[in-house]
């Protein structure tokens, strides 16, 4: 199991575990990043460095459970910076807590610094080229897997942490157990390599055992103490520090000594090992920890104080006189130890990219030029080159480029306002304010009512007979008001069973009836912020009623099933063809949702009231059908226009739509004529004789004073414009070009600009 793993479905691809990795062992795969064991160090900055919480040290805790409730005895050795993170108790303390785990003897790995003093000494004095101390994990991985020239620098001896582990498994019978206890991730590497293998049986961080202790209720503040157990170390307890290494090692340094020399800190000890390995510089001995203020700074230590408070804490407990029981087998007759390691190179060569491989990932995310390299380190990588690379050897993925993908976004935005634009004038074109055609009176009535309405939030209650325009009119309204960015939802109350309507507006919940094998957002829920229109709302049932009050009153949607209740700002437009007097009167209708709904009416004029605008309708019915059927059709006969007069037209706009659809197929030239109308058309039309006669008499004087009415306001509307035709023709609430046709008719198109 490797000691980081990665909680897949908290990753993001941030990047960021990649910008924090020094020696970039990270692989971006699929949906998140994995760490790539074979060049990991266990410096442990992607887990700092992680703000999802994404990568984790993998728990050791149930295999610590497991040791513990064996048969065979379980040591624990305390790293050396143990104080810095268990301050709150003392270290008597910290030793009855870990007894109360189970645990039989409890040691301070600060010995260890001390058992491999001597071999270190004689490294020193006997190496002819720089030394590098070996005692860091993480120092000791780099140079392995990542700078192996560099691996016969290194002091060949053992780390504290395994001297440790030597030590106790060769003073102790009946093959006892080893759990080190420390800040470092690193110390999980080191344990499993195959030259430091079992003399440490499980590598614990401070971490996982506070979590542990705080799982049992153990409270290390109210246990009486405890004395530690093995040799009583001195110098070895300040091994934690800066230059602690120094002092427990009993090296002699000066300032101004240029032959041994420290650095600590991810940034200090790559300079140093790039230095190094580069030969720029040649000293007797170099200590290198890679956590900042040695170990003391490691990655899983105490975050909630200080450096230097650490530091003191560890200070004071050198001085401290800690209780010991020193057993005698841990001083008398000790067996002969190998405190000696070796090395091993375990650099992974990756595959080198052709320089024309990373020309191609570079122009790929727009970098043609060396100017186009911006090396923004965005992606985690110091240069746009190194990214390159990355990408060729499956490390990383295009998109991590961030200035390519704002290019990327920048395109796809304008892509987007684009067809936004392209699909705004197409409704535009479809649902003007074209859309309610007539100059008759009872039109401009309702027209006038829409305007006054439309920028309110009033609920708005529309009623006349099927075929009216109903809808045509509520988006008219959302058109008009202050809404009209936002969605406007239409819900055809009829066309939706009653066992199905509640949930179509209101949504439900996963399981709340049969087949709900999902949660579902409602309409009112997808309307929020916009104007709904509840089309044949007289049909709704009581529940639904009772409901839809709810809305209206507190502004609140409860899902099917579901038991919150969330809160919509919409608007409300219904419309119906019933009586809803009637409903409230015989029952079928609740009067609270009536008078709630009834604040604004607008009644839609049936057609046959509207004699005077039929010609117009007729025409703009005509100019769709032109566009729908491709076919040249010029204009519609007199006799059809008389015949669609005194129609009584029962379904009214719909009805003559389609009418004029079925004529404009029909037709076999240019005009539609009064045989292409449905039978009933031409049993109405009068006989030629009466024709002539009404013609010449009262049908003559009719088309004669509508015409100079029709004239004067054109006229009138040409004026108000400026000349400007198309306003004119919005003003007059009809199709442009059907304005233009009344310019020829008139003789106007001379004496006014078809300006735009």
């Amino acid at each position: 199991m490797q000691p980081i793993v990665t909680i897949r479905e908290k990753c993001r691809k941030c990047y960021s575990c990649v910008r924090s990795c020094p020696v970039k062992a990270i692989k971006v795969e699929g949906t998140c990043t994995e760490v790539i064991f074979e060049r990991c160090i266990g410096c442990g900055n992607c887990l700092s460095g992680c703000p999802q919480k994404a990568k984790v040290i993998a728990d050791k805790t149930a295999t610590i459970e497991q040791l513990l409730n064996s048969d065979q005895p379980v040591i624990a050795v305390l790293g050396c910076s143990f104080p810095a993170y268990f301050h709150a108790a003392t270290p008597g303390q910290l030793v009855a807590g870990l007894k109360r785990l189970g645990f039989a003897e409890v040691h301070e790995g600060a010995y260890g610094a001390e058992l491999i003093a001597e071999n270190y000494a004689d490294s020193m004095e006997n190496g002819a080229e720089t030394l590098i101390s070996s005692q860091c994990p993480a120092v000791v991985d780099l140079i392995e897997r990542h700078y192996p020239r560099l691996i016969k620098n290194l002091i060949p001896v053992v780390s504290p942490m395994i001297a440790m582990g030597r030590f106790l498994k060769a003073t102790n019978e009946r093959n006892a157990k080893v759990v080190y206890i420390s800040s470092c991730i690193a110390a999980k590497f080191e344990v499993e390599a195959p030259e430091t293998t079992r003399a440490i049986d499980v590598a614990f961080t401070y971490r996982e055992l506070d979590g542990m202790l705080k799982n049992r209720g153990i409270q290390l503040a109210t246990l009486p103490e405890e004395a530690f157990d093995g040799v009583r170390p001195h110098l070895g307890r300040l091994f934690p520090i800066s230059e602690g290494t120094f002092k427990a090692l009993s090296i002699m340094t000066h300032p101004l000594d240029t032959d041994i020399i420290t650095a600590e800190g991810e940034v200090n000890v790559m300079g140093l090992i790039r230095d190094l390995a580069g030969g720029r510089i040649t000293p007797r001995f170099a200590d290198l920890r890679f956590c900042y203020g040695a170990c003391i700074g490691g990655p899983a230590t105490n975050t909630s104080v200080t450096e230097l408070y650490k530091r003191n804490l560890v200070i004071e407990h050198f001085r401290r006189d800690v209780p010991y029981r020193t057993k005698p087998q841990y001083t008398e007759n000790l067996p002969e130890i190998t405190l000696k390691r070796a090395f091993s190179n375990k650099f992974v060569k990756l595959p080198e990219p052709k320089a024309n491989d990373v020309k191609k990932i570079l122009q790929a995310t727009n970098k043609f030029s060396q100017k186009d390299e911006l090396n923004c380190r965005a992606c985690g990588y110091r240069t746009c080159r190194e990214y390159a690379v990355a990408v060729s050897q499956g490390l990383a993925e295009i998109e991590m480029c961030l200035p390519y993908n704002i290019q990327q976004l920048e395109e796809d935005r304008g892509r987007l306002k684009q067809k936004y634009e392209l699909a705004r004038r197409e409704i535009d074109r479809e649902y003007s304010d074209e859309f309610i055609v007539g100059t008759d009176r009872k039109t401009m009535e309702v027209l006038n009512l829409i305007k006054q309405v439309g920028p309110t939030p009033t609920t708005v209650l529309i009623r006349g007979e099927s075929g009216t325009g109903k809808e045509l009119t509520a988006r008219a309204i959302h058109r008009y008001s202050k809404r009209n960015e936002k969605h406007l939802v239409i819900v055809n109350c009829t066309a939706i069973a009653d066992s199905l309507l509640e949930s179509e507006l209101f949504g439900h919940k996963k399981g709340s009836f049969t087949g709900a094998i999902a949660d579902k957002i409602g309409l009112f829920q997808a309307a929020d912020d916009g104007t709904i229109f509840l089309d044949e709302i007289g049909d709704i049932s009581p529940k639904l009623q009772a409901e839809l009050l709810r809305v209206l009153d507190a502004g609140d949607i409860r899902p099917v099933g579901g038991t919150e209740s969330r809160k919509v700002d919409i608007r409300l437009i219904a419309a119906t063809n019933k009586n809803l007097e009637e409903g409230v009167r015989d029952g079928w209708f609740r009067e609270d949702l009536y008078y709630r709904l009834n604040v604004f009416t607008i009644t839609m004029p049936p057609l046959r009231s509207r004699i005077e605008s039929i010609p117009l309708l007729a025409h703009y019915f005509l100019e769709k059908c032109r566009s729908k059927l491709n076919k040249s059709i010029t204009g519609i006969e007199d006799r059809a226009i008389e015949a669609m007069t005194r129609y009584p037209w029962p379904g009214n706009i719909r009805e003559m739509q389609n009418i004029i659809e079925r004529a404009a197929v029909l037709t076999q030239d240019s005009t539609i004529r009064l045989e292409q109308l449905p039978m009933v058309f031409s049993e109405s039309s009068t006989s030629p004789e009466a024709d002539m006669d009404l013609r010449s008499s009262f049908e003559h004087e009719r088309q004669r004073h509508l015409g100079r009415v029709e004239k004067k306001l054109i006229e009138r509307y040409l004026s108000e414009s400026g000349g400007n035709v198309t306003r004119a023709a919005q003003m007059a609430n009809i199709p442009r070009r059907t304005f233009y046709r009344l310019l020829d008719k008139y003789g106007l198109n001379k004496k006014f600009s078809r300006a735009e």
